[in-house]
């Protein structure tokens, strides 16, 4: 009974990160971009596009947890990753045409490609801006700006 509890607090667990990184703007941004290349180079009509959309956010939010639960270790990372992309095909079977998912599976390393580099190119530009804009070091979640000061200086004395 308790391990049919934790398996089931654990893939709950799982489901809401998921679920909070598909809510994150990075990582819609990421999918987003990915389905508007796959949509273009596939010409898929509005049903499929809106498919692939679904389809894309949830395994792009798979992948990006894939890939800050076991950053730095990218053997790991792209061994279950392309897990996810073994799901995305088994998805996409369903809904593009034979010749829409004969020119998709012909070309999923090129899209597999895009994907990891607009993610390893938009982590680059985070990096960057975390350090020219570092957050305040307040718990509190105060900002540091520069005092206006209006008031006269003090008179000095002899």
């Amino acid at each position: 009974m308790k391990k049919m509890l934790a398996t089931a607090v654990l893939a709950a667990g799982a489901a809401l990160g998921a679920q909070a990184q598909t809510k994150s703007p990075a990582v819609q941004q990421r999918a987003d971009r990915l389905s508007n290349q796959m949509a273009r180079e596939l010409r898929l009509n509005n049903y499929q596009t809106a498919r692939l959309r679904a389809i894309n956010a949830d395994k792009v939010a798979k992948m990006a947890a894939i890939e800050s639960k076991h950053a730095g270790n990218a053997t790991l990372i792209d061994d279950q990753c392309q897990g996810v992309c073994q799901e995305r095909d088994r998805e996409l079977r369903a809904i593009l045409t034979t010749d829409q998912y004969s020119n998709y599976y012909s070309n999923r390393s090129a899209y597999y490609k895009y994907d990891k580099d607009y993610a390893a190119q938009a982590s680059d530009i985070m990096l960057v801006k975390s350090v020219q804009n570092p957050l305040p070091a307040s718990a509190k979640g105060a900002t540091l700006s520069q005092a206006k000061d209006d008031s006269k200086p003090a008179p000095r004395g002899r």
